[in-house]
């Protein structure tokens, strides 16, 4: 016989920056696989220096980094270890971002902008990576700017059992905090059986980040428990005022369920001084001791994000843990 069969055994290898690495050892132990061992470290003038300590050839290489503040630190991080593993002769790279960084900005509002989340894509193509796995994408069209597949997990679920358990369903409607989170409303509403839906009209200061003033509640909700849903809570300001509009209108209980955590600045203040009676995150971003308060509950992504790589690692399908949806 000529020529060299190769052992054709695929493995996987599963690699965490330094931004969150209690998330990536839980879902490490959820596959059952160690962390590869990597030595990464700052030089004095802020570069960053990455090197595996085994051999990485012919891999399935997953890695993991949560965008988290300092953000361009963990995102150049994730590009070294890419670029890293491309130079190593990786068989294939799947870049796991639970929170994807720059997502929010996705188009030009006004002339002379940056599409910044469409630069991330490029920049991880351009690194090295085949594929993209994240959770609650700001905008679903955003998968379109990534040329590879794009596995986008929904922690709906996660979510949606957590207040399953503990609401009166009949009593219950979902709110979107602006119009751009009605789909998601949609399918909050569905998952709790048809729920009623309300949306708060809002309206931005352009020239002002992170600047809301509310306006309208359209859809019923006095005397009803509130659900207020979004995939992020960075400063709270949206939420906080969304829940006093709502208490406003007559709503006898509000709740807030997102996906990520960003929870800057005062965030962590405007939320335990609202009225609003329990915020539910998942810890896709680490969300360290002194910004955890009495109505948070933090509830762990890592089972999902363990079961989507063990689904493209074993080439099955990941839109089949969400219905169809993606």
């Amino acid at each position: 016989m000529s020529g060299i069969k190769a052992s054709g055994q695929k493995k996987l290898m599963l690699f965490s920056g330094r931004a969150h690495p209690d998330l990536a050892k839980e879902v490490a132990d959820n596959l059952h696989v160690e962390l590869t061992p990597t030595s990464a470290y700052d030089f004095a003038n802020g570069e960053t220096f990455v090197r595996f300590l085994e051999s990485v050839r012919g891999s399935d290489a997953f890695v993991i980094q949560s965008h988290t503040a300092p953000i361009n630190q963990w995102i150049m991080e994730q590009l070294i270890m890419v670029d890293a593993l491309k130079r190593a002769s990786a068989k294939r790279i799947t870049v796991v971002a639970p929170f994807f960084g720059y997502a929010r900005q996705d188009k030009k509002h006004r002339g002379r902008e940056p599409i910044s989340a469409r630069l991330m894509a490029d920049l991880f193509k351009t690194a090295g990576a085949d594929r993209l796995i994240t959770v609650d994408l700001h905008t679903a069209q955003i998968q379109g700017f990534f040329d590879g597949p794009v596995d986008h997990l929904f922690a709906l679920d996660l979510l949606a059992d957590h207040f399953e358990s503990r609401l009166d369903l009949s009593q219950v409607t979902v709110v979107a905090p602006d119009a751009g989170r009605v789909r998601v409303t949609e399918r909050w509403s569905d998952r709790l059986g048809g729920v009623p839906m309300a949306i708060i009209h809002k309206k931005r200061d352009p020239d002002v980040a992170n600047e809301v003033k509310v306006f309208d509640v359209v859809g019923e909700v006095k005397g009803r428990t509130c659900v207020i849903v979004d995939d992020m809570i960075d400063t709270g300001g949206t939420i906080v005022k969304a829940a006093d509009a709502l208490f406003d209108n007559g709503a006898s209980k509000v709740v807030v369920a997102a996906t990520h955590g960003v929870l800057s600045g005062p965030a962590v203040d405007r939320l335990k001084n609202s009225r609003i009676s329990e915020v539910v995150l998942t810890n896709t971003l680490p969300i360290p001791e002194e910004k955890q308060f009495d109505k948070l509950t933090v509830l762990s992504i890592a089972p999902l994000v363990a079961r989507a790589i063990n689904e493209v690692f074993s080439d099955g399908s990941v839109t089949s843990l969400f219905g169809g949806h993606s």
